[in-house]
């Protein structure tokens, strides 16, 4: 259901946006439930067409960042909560998800800064997901987590710039990221251990793209749930629709 109210003159409302440091906690926090949740489908996949370790390394790093946000002093600032999340991630992640989520979040920080609203925060997701493109030499349509970051990032910024609210925004960056996620099934892998296949990689997901969708389905459910003055709720939707 939209999250949008109709007035009795017809014109639709948007409701007020959460306040940012708290979804940006709780984002986080929703992702590594989802995420850990995940690991054994996110290896299981990567142990098709990949080196089999994307589940049990991300979701080590992601339960280091977990318990971080959840220490009596942990940050509520945006910015903090991204940049020091990062950082663990490079710090305690091996293969090549650390350093790209790591990328991703380091540079959605630095588009954060001082300024924390809902327009900064969609161009902080775009902005990461642009380092995550020149950190891995990659682009769109190569059988990677970029192809479901781009649409998901867009879609918050073109969202927001409509004067849709959050909220929408991030439902809407749901629906793309799914598309996107969906769409490397068909692809023939570019980049990593997986383009060694070749044409064998076809019929495939990529796990970066899966737990990346993961990631924007996390930003949705912190958005909401914060709207709501609410905890995230754990429901990793997309693990079984990408099985």
């Amino acid at each position: 259901m939209s999250s949008t109210a109709t007035s009795r003159a017809g014109r639709t409302t948007i409701p007020p946006e959460p306040p940012i440091g708290r979804v940006v906690r709780g984002w986080l926090l929703e992702a590594a439930a989802r995420i850990i949740d995940a690991a054994p489908h996110l290896t299981e996949l990567d142990a098709r067409i990949g080196d089999g370790d994307h589940g049990i390394n991300l979701g080590r790093g992601m339960g280091v960042v977990r318990d971080a946000l959840q220490a009596p002093d942990a940050s509520d600032d945006p910015a903090t909560v991204l940049r020091s999340s990062g950082r663990l991630l490079i710090s305690s992640v091996g293969g090549a998800s650390g350093p790209l989520y790591g990328t991703l979040l380091l540079d959605a920080a630095e588009e954060l800064g001082s300024v924390a609203d809902a327009a900064a925060l969609a161009r902080a997701v775009r902005r990461g997901t642009a380092g995550v493109g020149r950190r891995g030499r990659s682009t769109v349509g190569q059988k990677t987590m970029l192809d479901t970051l781009v649409p998901a990032g867009e879609t918050l910024v073109v969202s927001i710039d409509a004067g849709l609210g959050l909220t929408v925004a991030t439902e809407r960056a749901v629906e793309t990221a799914r598309i996107g996620r969906d769409s490397t099934r068909g692809m023939i892998a570019q980049r990593g251990r997986a383009s060694y296949l070749g044409e064998r990689a076809i019929g495939h997901l990529d796990p970066g793209a899966v737990s990346s969708c993961l990631l924007i389905e996390a930003l949705n459910a912190a958005v909401s749930a914060v709207a709501e003055g609410q905890p995230p709720a754990s429901t990793a939707t997309s693990v079984e629709a990408s099985r």
